[in-house]
């Protein structure tokens, strides 16, 4: 059984004590992305605390393994303390890759559960370091996305220009291109909207005319549509198999990796057959066989 993989209990250290383990980028300041995490600092505080490792031999210094941009706004702000988690583990690679981004759908759900609670849209629009007007965005995102779209692609990371693109289709098709963009795991915003262009006249919302594409000729939109009817098709007839051959593929990964938990196993592979462990080891990191193809 393995250990835990941090302290049990929160410390306050010295900012000027922490050593991060990468220099800051110069250009971090400008990005969007610390604006946002400045933004929701000043409004709410740390929500995550930084993860940080004891140095054996220093009891003065700590690693700083993950949160250099909330520590770097800290300074900025004037603060000389933080709380922080300590991991036992000094790997900060470990962290990142653990993180789980929000979907945009998951977001919207977050900014509509705090609406509901009585927190007013500046002060969300505050924390977010967004405008109002996007938090308005944010909230009407799926006004027009029928129920089984967002059930499909609640957990993909899919841009909110998709589903701007949808809310022009019926609920049928909506339905049939979210599965036509799972079963090809393209998200793009270029492929949906060859998607919605695909889509006959019938299947549109509020359209009454054939659809005029710049630069496109109605014959090639009509073969254009064809194609993507004979693709949907091709694509369903290979989610039996797939599904099959992926359980296998899953249940082989499973295998491997309780045979590299084994060190006997791992000792003689590397004595004997030092290619097959290399092999076998990567695809135990496989976190998704869909991902690996691509």
């Amino acid at each position: 059984m393995k250990g835990l993989a941090f302290e049990l209990e929160c410390v306050t250290v010295p900012i000027a004590a922490l050593l991060p383990v990468r220099p800051p980028r110069v250009s971090v300041k400008d990005s969007q992305k610390y604006q946002q995490i400045r933004a929701s600092v000043i409004e709410v505080g740390l929500v995550e605390p930084p993860v940080i490792s004891r140095i054996p031999g220093n009891t003065q210094n700590f690693l700083l393994l993950d949160g250099h941009i909330r520590i770097d706004i800290l300074k900025d702000l004037g603060r000389s303390e933080v709380e922080c988690l300590i991991s036992t583990d000094d790997e900060a690679f470990t962290f990142n890759k653990r993180i789980s981004r929000l979907s945009a759908i998951q977001e919207n759900a977050m900014v509509l559960k705090a609406v509901a609670r009585g927190v007013s849209r500046e002060k969300i629009a505050r924390a977010l370091g967004l405008r109002t007007d996007s938090i308005q965005r944010k909230i009407r995102l799926l006004t027009g996305i029928c129920p089984e779209v967002v059930s499909l692609l609640k957990d993909q990371m899919c841009s909110r220009a998709i589903f701007e693109i949808f809310k022009r289709m019926k609920p049928m098709r909506q339905i049939e291109a979210a599965e036509l963009m799972i079963a090809t795991n393209n998200f793009s915003v270029g492929y949906a909207t060859a998607l919605l262009a695909g889509t006959p006249v019938s299947e549109l919302v509020g359209e009454t005319k054939p659809k005029v594409v710049k630069g496109v000729k109605p014959e090639v939109m009509a073969r254009l549509e064809k194609e993507l009817a004979r693709l949907q098709q091709a694509m369903t007839g290979l989610q039996d198999t797939y599904g099959k051959e992926h359980l296998q593929l899953t249940v082989i990964k499973g295998y491997l990796a309780k045979l590299l938990g084994n060190p006997r196993v791992v000792r003689y592979l590397l004595q004997h057959r030092p290619e097959y462990l290399e092999e076998f080891q990567a695809i135990g990191e496989i976190v998704s066989f869909t991902d690996k193809a691509a």
